[in-house]
């Protein structure tokens, strides 16, 4: 498939690649070309360019597929350290979708944590900036005249295209369906946030959908709500105190804006001998994979972490390849909400 004439190459086919990989000559077509609307496995993308790039497909293609057009060196900047990102699934998960995307395109890519040196960032090409960032550090990162997106941050009034979920939509699916299910007293728990060099950020837009929601159905108590970390200890000590402040006048159900929130939540209500869901009905937020795995199974707002992550690099190559600095864009991806033994 290597012929040299006169200087240049005749190159592997889509027919060629479909054979090697056993797969149909759309199926290529449509992964080279990064079709969103594809349904087909992480392993069979692979195979497809894996194959591709052994025949060397790449070559001859270029200027039709302007993202696999040249290799770049991609940093992720986490706001935790990795020690945090060990106990935290939902970053953990958003960054494994930013490395498999980014390994599968045949690019490079590094992570560089908050509390370490930044030093390496000055290699890349590109950063994608994972958690909650002050004005401030977002202009240390703009010093290093790098490509900019930012995942789970709305950046757009810094002029830098950021990747978010829909919180709004989650909480009203939400408590849209505990109300259908005969629940008129709900209460809330969930965490105030820091930035990557701890300067408090805004309230939660969870916290403000649920108030804006249960407001206008005249359901809002705010004797219900509790605001700590977000964390498995806080919830539960949050819930222990709701537990011993309300007595018999505890909500029927909870909202909880992580699922390590609810897992706290659900060990005090245990302690206390409050059955899950028969006397409260919890729903959580995120859908990691813990929520599986306690009992009950919390029912909860499952988040497409690791969309998120192929987002954040399908942004960062275009912007890359444009070469200018663009129109910074916002991508909103949509929620499930997913109902499991913890909801009555």
């Amino acid at each position: 498939l290597e012929v040299e004439i006169n200087k240049g190459w005749t190159m592997a086919t889509i027919k060629d690649i479909a054979e090697k990989a056993g797969v149909s000559q759309a199926t290529v077509s449509r992964v080279l070309n990064q079709d969103q609307n594809l349904s087909v496995s992480d392993a069979t993308r692979k195979l497809i360019f894996e194959t591709a790039e052994k025949l060397h497909y790449q070559k001859k293609h270029r200027k039709n597929n302007p993202l696999q057009s040249k290799r770049y060196r991609i940093a992720i900047l986490e706001w935790v350290t990795e020690e945090e990102e060990l106990e935290d699934l939902y970053y953990y998960s958003i960054r494994v979708g930013i490395e498999k995307q980014a390994q599968e395109l045949g690019h490079e890519i590094f992570r560089v944590f908050n509390l370490e040196d930044w030093g390496p960032l000055e290699k890349a090409d590109g950063i994608i900036a994972l958690g909650k960032f002050s004005p401030e550090t977002i202009r240390q990162l703009e010093s290093y005249q790098k490509k900019l997106v930012f995942v789970d941050s709305n950046t757009l009034v810094y002029g830098h295209t950021c990747v978010m979920t829909d919180f709004e939509t989650s909480v009203y699916q939400a408590l849209a369906y505990l109300i259908e299910s005969g629940h008129n007293q709900i209460g809330l728990l969930v965490g105030q946030e820091t930035t990557a060099d701890n300067r408090p950020l805004q309230t939660d837009p969870r916290y403000m959908s649920f108030k804006h929601y249960l407001e206008e159905k005249e359901l809002y108590q705010p004797d219900y709500i509790r605001v700590g970390h977000f964390s498995s200890d806080s919830g539960y000590d949050m819930m222990k105190e709701l537990i011993d402040e309300l007595g018999n006048r505890l909500p029927s159900a909870f909202f909880m804006a992580s699922d390590a929130l609810a897992v706290g939540a659900l060990r005090a209500l245990q302690e206390a001998s409050i059955p899950v869901p028969d006397r409260v009905s919890l729903i959580s937020f995120n859908d990691t994979s813990i929520a599986k795995h306690v009992y009950p199974p919390l029912s909860t707002v499952t988040v497409y972490t690791e969309e998120m992550g192929k987002q954040a690099i399908h942004s960062l190559l275009q912007d890359l390849q444009r070469g200018d600095s663009g129109i910074p864009t916002m991508h909103t991806l949509a929620t499930r909400l997913t109902i499991r033994e913890s909801t009555r």
